[in-house]
């Protein structure tokens, strides 16, 4: 089984991976794992496509280990830092006059919690609702938030999902 297969994954492997020591290091790899799991193989006549599989999934598991690291670069790192926070102090300028489009009871829930920091216990008794019912308006009202400003801006964001950088769609007046 090995004699008629190995040129043909060798070929394979070849083609995607310009290294002929690593190609041959990766087709060894495949016949270990084909050999090892030879027992998992219900049909003889999907011997071809199973040894393929493997031959990818070694191939993936390369890419991956070999993934070429980025060097850091202190320079770089500071000027996209102060980039990110420069587009979040913009983008915060939005803030309020967008919750002063809310309905009034997601507008007063969002402003209490999140612009004032009132705890939402608290809320919840100023207002008379349930602890539950606020936790919904505030969610609700960052949800409308956040459709706001997609509507006006193209926001980029990082790994994290903090802001780092956006771009005005349209005129929206509110920015």
């Amino acid at each position: 089984m090995w004699r008629e297969y190995r040129d043909t994954l060798h070929r394979f492997i070849h083609k995607r991976i310009n290294d002929p020591t690593v190609a041959e290091d990766l087709v060894q790899d495949v016949l270990i794992k084909a050999y090892s799991q030879l027992d998992r193989l219900e049909k003889k006549e999907k011997l071809l496509p199973w040894l393929y599989q493997i031959t990818r999934n070694v191939m993936i598991d390369h890419f991956r280990r070999n993934k070429p690291a980025q060097e850091f670069d202190e320079a770089t790192f500071a000027e996209n830092a102060d980039m990110d926070e420069t587009a979040a102090r913009e983008l915060a300028c939005c803030i309020l006059p967008f919750i002063q489009q809310l309905p009034l009871p997601y507008q007063q829930a969002v402003m209490l919690s999140e612009i004032e920091g009132v705890k939402l216990k608290q809320v919840a008794m100023q207002q008379g609702l349930s602890l539950s019912g606020v936790k919904s308006r505030v969610q609700r009202g960052r949800q409308m938030l956040k459709t706001m400003f997609l509507e006006c801006c193209r926001i980029e964001q990082d790994r994290r999902g903090g802001v780092s950088d956006y771009e005005a769609k349209k005129k929206c007046g509110n920015c």
